[in-house]
Parts: structure tokens; C-alpha cells; sequence
């Protein structure tokens, strides 16, 4: 039963099942694909095909000519409605060797491959992320397939010996987690406890991190509590480089977050589908679920992580300090800049009070955007985190999803998209940690005459944006980094 209201249940984000890629339940394995017929010796050229990794996914590949290949995206694991996601790698390249790669079944029609975003590369030799350039990515509606939208890219190798490596958005893996989460325990941080909360279906870890000042410093001392969950959609990478900005500014010694630690109680799941990302899928779990559509009746068996997660949550909700704040982070496949979506009140003063953090978040942040934050009640939006939780928890708490771009965003007086990259995305975590302290000032919870580093905080993100730059000149690069980005150039696969 639970099942069937999987397949019925219709949004704006839901797949189509056109295609017959349900077929597709693997991944392609060091595939070489070579012409119809060909029997002799493989030859340099002849592509070795492979998504047998962790976050892996490409199913098929036909070979169309010897310069272009039709690419087939494996559908979520037991929901073959979802076909978004594509991370795989390509070797036994001939130098110099140009191909067309056409990405044949998305399950989406609506994508920002229609407003410059191109795909991701790196190379065994090049092992930084970038993204290819615009010029070279098609999106369109083909004939040959269904009228189904495909996107084609045109790329050149240029180093034999190379592996490539091509994915939807830069991947962020569980393992990748693991180890971050190990870094982290190793620093001995008496403000920081990590535990497992639960496990998943395939017993992956389920992390739990708490972040505040130990009690002993302020045993009287009264806190919020702020609750951040994250990739409860698999594919939505983005979600994990903000979260990680999130607690690498929570767990620095920057003055305002020993500030934050002091007076706010954080509770951070990093990774609430680790079974989904591990797997590489797009917006399920193992067993085909969209987890953000069963808040209201999670299955300790089907949906375990969701479950502990839930039971987690209303717990704190019954404890004296009450919950504050809840936000789940995510990433949008159809809008750019960050936004929040939010619940809708009837009271006129809850609704003007829920929208206080998002237009604080708008001050620090110049790639979040609060014209295109919305309040809403969407029925299909029932079983999601936000609209379930905003009903459970008492009127002095707020409940938001944090949307970023997959792929960019507009600052104010720019004319161009100023594409994300993880730095970017981490960034945007760190401006989500910080505006709390401005929400807590606001509400005169932190006393601004006791915590005189306005100035600082500024002065400090004015040199960080100086440093970093924005992407569209406006830092200043060393001899060094120019040396590093000539070097990473090459890679763009121009065509």
C-alpha cells in the first residue's frame, strides 16, 4: 500500500516513466564500447565506460558513431520515475579525441541546462572540480528519443593517460562524509559531540552532530535549539557542501561563532539518505522511497533514518528549551541563486516573524535571494519535513527548506549568472551560521552591549570576499593560483 502512494504521488518535481529505462537497474561496469561488429584487438579510442563507484551512475551507453555516443542515466534504485543524477567516468581516450556525448532520458523537462549550466569534469591529473563551458552543452527536445529532453555535450581529451571523470553537480559521497565527521572527532572539541543517531536499511551510519558551549561554563544560562537537516534528496550535492560550511563556521574560533555556541544548542543531521547517495541515486532511497514525502508515518524498517530523525525532533520539541528553528537543505534543479521556501499562517504577526530570517539571510548573503523565497501550503508538500514539522511544533518556531542552484547565481547589479562552486556553496553555509547571530540579536536574546564585534564580523567577510573573489574578477589571484588555473584549463575539453 505504502508502495502504490509512492507511485501515485504526483509534484512539480515528480518523473515520467516514458522510456522503458525502468529496464536499467544497473550500472555500466568498465564498459569499452566499441563499433557493431568490430572483433578485433581494442585499440586506443575504443571508450571504457564506468559508474561502478560510490554516487555512480550511468546505466547504458549505444554507440551512435565513431564521435558520438547516446548515454542512458540509471533510474533511482526501485523508482524508475527518477533519471537526473549522472557521475561516471570515461578512459582509453586517444589524445585529441573529440566526442559528443548525449545524455538520452532525463525524467525532467524543465532544467538549467536551458540557462547556461553545463556539466562537471575532472581528470586523474586535473583533479579539481570545474564546470564545462556553456558553449559546448545543447538541451533539447529530440525527436529521435521519444521527444524526451536530452543534453548534449561536445568535449576533446587531450591526455591518454588520463581518466575523466563527468558528473550532473560535484559530488559529495558518504565516504566523503565519514571522513570529514573523523577529522572532525580527532580535534578532541568539547563544544562538538558527535554520536549515531540510527542506522539505514543498508546500515550506514546515520550522524548526529551537537554543537554548544559545554554546560558547566553556564549552568544557568538558558539556549535555543536549532535543528539542521540535510540530503534527504541523494542527489542534491549542493545540500552537503552548505551544511559543511554550516558547522565548519559553528565549530571555528571566529568570535561570533564562540558567540553562537554560548547562548544556541545546534543539532546537525549531515546526511539523512546516506543508502540514496551511496547508491547514486537522484531523490530516492534503497528501496525507491522520496523520504521528504513520509514526515507525517515514517517505517522504522522502510524509512529508518526518517524515522529516527522524526522521533528525534519531536523529542526536542517536548523539552523545556523548545525547538527554535528547523531547516532542511536542498538544492533546485530549475531556479538559481539560494532561497527558502516557508509555512503560511493565519496570524498576520507569526507570518511578518517567519520572515525575519530569511530577509537577514538576504543581508549577509549576495547569492540568496528573498524575492524568490515563498510561503506556501501545496498539498503535495504534506509529507515534506517542513510543512509536517511546521504543524507539530508550537507557534514560536519556524520551519524552512533552504533551496540553492544546482548551478548559479545573480548578484545584485549583475547581468550575468556567476556560476556556484563548492568554496561558493560552503560559503553560503557559513552566511546561513552567522545570520543567527543577527536573528538572536534582533530578538535581543544575545545583548548587543555585551558583544561589541559588529564591525569585526563585517570587516572580516569584506577580506574573505576580497581573498576569494566572486568568480567575476573581482579578487585578487596570486602567482600561484594563476599557475594552478592555467593548469586546470585544458580540461574544459574544448571541442
Amino acid at each position: 500500500m505504502e508502495r502504490k502512494m509512492e507511485e501515485n504521488m504526483r509534484d512539480v518535481d515528480a518523473g515520467s516513466e516514458a522510456g522503458g529505462e525502468d529496464a536499467l537497474v544497473g550500472n555500466v561496469n568498465k564498459l569499452m564500447v566499441t563499433p557493431p561488429g568490430y572483433t578485433g584487438v581494442p585499440r586506443k579510442g575504443h571508450l571504457v565506460f564506468d559508474a561502478c563507484f560510490e554516487s555512480g551512475n550511468l546505466g547504458r551507453v549505444d554507440y551512435i558513431s565513431e564521435f558520438e555516443f547516446d548515454l542512458f542515466i540509471r533510474p533511482d534504485t526501485c523508482n524508475p520515475r527518477f533519471r537526473v543524477w549522472f557521475n561516471f567516468t570515461v578512459e582509453n581516450v586517444r589524445e585529441t579525441q573529440r566526442v559528443i556525448f548525449n545524455i538520452v532520458n532525463f525524467s525532467k523537462t524543465k532544467s538549467l541546462y536551458r540557462d547556461g549550466m553545463s556539466p562537471v569534469v575532472k581528470s586523474t591529473s586535473r583533479p579539481k572540480w570545474q564546470r564545462l563551458p556553456t558553449k559546448n552543452v545543447y538541451y533539447y527536445r529530440c525527436p529521435d528519443h521519444r521527444r524526451n529532453y536530452v543534453m548534449s555535450f561536445a568535449f576533446c581529451f587531450d591526455r591518454e593517460d588520463d581518466v575523466y571523470q563527468f558528473a550532473y553537480c560535484y559530488p559529495y559521497t558518504y565516504t566523503r562524509l565519514q571522513h570529514y565527521l573523523d577529522s572532525l572527532e580527532c580535534r578532541n572539541l568539547d563544544y562538538l559531540q558527535r554520536e549515531q543517531l540510527g542506522l539505514s536499511v543498508q546500515q550506514r551510519r546515520l550522524d548526529l552532530l551537537t554543537i554548544t558551549s559545554p554546560a558547566q561554563q553556564n549552568p544557568e544560562k538558558v539556549k535555543k535549539l536549532v535543528v539542521l537537516t540535510a540530503r534527504v534528496h541523494p542527489g542534491e550535492s549542493p545540500a552537503s557542501f552548505i551544511c559543511q560550511g554550516v558547522i565548519d563556521f559553528l565549530v571555528s574560533q571566529h568570535p561570533v561563532a564562540q558567540t553562537l555556541r554560548d547562548h544556541v544548542i545546534f543539532k546537525i543531521v549531515p546526511m539523512l539518505n546516506p543508502d540514496g547517495v551511496y547508491l547514486g541515486n537522484y531523490r530516492c532511497s534503497l528501496m525507491g522511497f522520496d523520504l521528504n514525502r513520509h514526515w507525517q508515518e515514517p517505517s522504522p524498517w522502510a524509512h529508518p533514518t526518517l524515522h529516527a530523525v522524526k522521533q528525534l525532533i519531536v523529542q526536542l520539541s517536548q523539552d523545556p528549551v523548545g525547538l527554535e528553528f528547523y531547516i532542511d537543505v536542498h538544492a533546485h534543479s530549475t531556479m538559481m541563486n539560494g532561497f527558502m521556501y516557508g509555512n503560511v499562517f493565519e496570524e498576520e504577526e507569526r507570518v511578518q516573524r517567519q520572515a525575519v530570517f530569511p530577509r537577514l539571510l538576504c543581508q549577509n548573503a549576495p547569492d540568496f535571494s528573498f524575492s524568490n523565497t515563498s510561503f506556501n501550503r501545496d498539498v503535495v508538500k504534506a509529507g515534506t519535513g517542513r510543512r509536517f514539522l511546521g504543524g507539530l511544533l508550537d507557534d514560536t518556531s519556524y520551519c524552512y527548506t533552504l533551496e540553492v542552484s544546482f548551478y548559479s547565481y545573480m548578484a545584485a547589479g549583475s547581468t550575468s549568472p556567476v556560476p556556484y562552486t563548492e568554496d561558493t556553496y560552503m560559503k553560503l553555509g557559513r552566511n546561513v551560521a552567522r545570520t543567527f547571530l543577527d536573528y538572536y540579536r534582533h530578538n535581543n536574546f544575545i545583548d548587543d552591549n555585551k558583544l561589541q564585534i559588529s564591525n569585526h564580523i563585517n570587516s572580516m567577510e569584506v577580506l574573505s570576499q576580497g581573498r576569494q573573489g566572486n568568480g567575476n574578477g573581482n579578487g585578487r589571484t596570486s602567482g600561484s593560483e594563476r599557475g594552478a588555473e592555467r593548469k586546470n584549463q585544458s580540461i574544459t575539453g574544448e571541442y
